[in-house]
């Protein structure tokens, strides 16, 4: 057939290169984004020098655009919000008004786990370089605030003079591996998944060919019932199970996350045994970094994906091309039986010593503490201790015969080892205080509240989890919480702007995992906030039925109820 032969007249369409979204293995390496071009111009890993040979000598203002708001996060330095910029101007302001010339920095605690002189040289750093500030996440983590570039070279060669690094704790990058707190000690755990952690650690953790992702890619592996990882929430997770033939091992979930479009992770159906844990690891995250979409800032994380993908042609994916072989077909975990799953208490060790959780408030300790908790652990147990995914601590291998004295010497330091729900069950972000994403205050209110509901309503001994976040990105889970709170300004009854939260409610991880319910138009200030839990917790009293989850009760309750 003839070819027709152009009009001269006709105006040549522009024919443009279709990007797709981004996806490296499709041959989309054309950078589209900024965050895309500054990974390409120079690996976020190699800022560690101009921070050590540069920054750390000239100062703040010697610092380039691109290192400060992106490839320091690669060594877990994030600007801090500059004081006295209220919610209302998070958005409108460019970075650099709302940067002040002090940094967050985060430390990485794989699996929550460390020694008493680790604990406390992180307790030294804190009282020496950071105003004291030592906050732990919901993440296992550390955060300082208030660091200074000139002092970071020092306080990294203090870090890992014990063992211990910030290297990946936040940016495009594999983060800290969350991991059940009393692996290899728990009385009742499948399988323990230690080392499966530290093998991943030695090949991933600081490797060029990972360290430019779409996006943060969050991890989570444990052996424990009480499935104590929050592994739904994870980009992927390794959950211990029985296989009917082959024994204990993993079950392998992948595409969890929550910020502003929230998702459950899904299970792939197989079964990981552990000297296999590090290979499916590589594969997955290979498939994120080749596959991911890097057009969209806001669809870059794995769960984008593997929602466009389904559970199936991802598995075949990481099978085929990835692993090159088939996973072993395996069951899913059982529910956890245990309402808590943060091991907080006294609770006997699998070789007849005990381990004892306590609970800061909100997550909010300091540097002087710290070292005062090393102290304890050293004096009552063998020198190690851990931190949770709820923003507590454990120490670990307590004899019998010293319980009772730690606990004494813990109660002494407002670290209970009883705490109420309310304390229990508390958890909140950085907040406005420090974070320049936020819009509302969180970790003084959260510690305010607690003190409320204990005085309103001391007789409420029902778990319940409050989680408030300053911002809609959830770092605090507000999605997964029995009450979350999301952070907003609003108007109160005078028509004044005010700090306030969008309420979630009836959230949940482990028990029928799902998102909390949001009540149209179900707003309150952040001074009306104890009125309203007490409300609606009291109104559960009244109301539930035998044996009833908070969770359950919301489903079934009247809006009217619930406001």
């Amino acid at each position: 057939m003839a070819a027709t032969p152009q009009n001269p007249a006709t105006p040549r369409r522009k024919v443009s290169r279709h990007r797709g979204e981004g996806q490296w293995a499709a041959g989309h390496f054309t950078p589209l984004n900024g965050n895309e071009q500054f990974k390409k111009d120079d690996d976020g890993l190699n800022v560690r020098t101009r921070i050590e040979t540069i920054y750390s000598k000239r100062g703040f203002d010697s610092i380039d655009p691109n290192d400060l708001r992106g490839r320091m996060r690669w060594w877990g330095l994030y600007t801090q919000r500059k004081p006295g910029i209220d919610g209302g101007k998070t958005a409108i302001l460019e970075p650099e008004e709302l940067d002040d010339k002090y940094f967050m920095l985060r430390v990485r605690i794989d699996g929550g786990r460390l020694t008493t002189r680790q604990l406390r040289v992180i307790g030294e750093i804190s009282q020496e370089f950071a105003r004291g500030t030592a906050d732990i996440t919901d993440r296992q983590n550390v955060q300082y605030h208030w660091i200074r570039v000139e002092d970071v070279p020092e306080i990294w060669e203090r870090l890992e003079a014990v063992g211990l690094s910030t290297t990946e704790a936040c940016g495009d990058t594999p983060r800290v591996i969350i991991g059940s707190p009393v692996a290899g000690i728990a009385a009742d755990e499948i399988i323990d998944g230690t080392p499966a952690m530290e093998e991943i650690s030695r090949r991933i953790i600081g490797n060029p060919a990972f360290s430019n992702l779409p996006r943060k890619f969050k991890s989570a592996i444990s052996g424990s019932p009480l499935l104590d990882v929050a592994h739904e929430i994870n980009d992927i997770a390794f959950v211990g199970v029985r296989h009917p033939e082959h024994g204990p091992g993993f079950d392998l979930w992948v595409g969890g996350g929550l910020s502003t479009n929230p998702k459950i992770g899904q299970r792939l159906g197989a079964w990981v045994p552990l000297d296999e844990v590090a290979d499916v690891y590589e594969g997955v995250i290979s498939i994120f970094r080749d596959y991911g979409y890097r057009r969209l800032r806001t669809r870059a994380r794995l769960k984008f994906l593997l929602a466009d993908w389904g559970t199936e042609k991802f598995r075949q994916v990481l099978e085929d091309e990835y692993l090159k072989r088939k996973l072993v077909d395996g069951p899913a975990p059982d529910q956890p039986v245990a309402r808590w799953r943060d091991h907080v208490g006294v609770h006997q060790q699998n070789d007849g010593r005990y381990y004892v959780g306590f609970a800061p408030r909100v997550g909010r300790v300091d540097g002087t503490t710290l070292t005062k908790i090393a102290d304890l652990a050293e004096a009552h147990g063998s020198g190690r201790v851990r931190t949770t995914v709820e923003q507590k601590m454990i120490v670990l291998d307590v004899t019998e015969e010293q319980v009772d004295s730690l606990v004494a010497g813990l109660e002494a330091l407002d670290l209970t080892v009883n705490p109420s729900p309310f304390r229990r069950g508390t958890m909140a972000c950085t907040g406005i205080e420090y974070c320049k994403l936020a819009i509302v205050e969180t970790k003084a209110r959260g510690s305010l509240l607690i003190d409320e509901l204990e005085r309103r309503i001391p007789e409420f001994d029902e778990p319940i989890t409050i989680n408030i976040n300053g911002c809609p990105n959830a770092c605090a889970r507000i999605q997964v919480a029995d009450i979350g709170l999301k952070g907003q300004l609003m108007l109160n009854d005078q028509g004044e702007q005010v700090e306030g939260y969008q309420v979630h409610l009836g959230g949940a991880l482990g028990l029928e995992a799902g998102f909390g319910r949001k009540v149209r138009g179900l707003k309150v200030t952040a001074d009306e906030l104890p009125d309203y839990v007490e409300r609606v917790l009291t109104r559960f009293q009244e109301e539930r039925e035998d044996g009833e989850r908070f969770a359950a009760w919301v489903t079934r309750a009247s809006e009217e109820a619930l406001s």
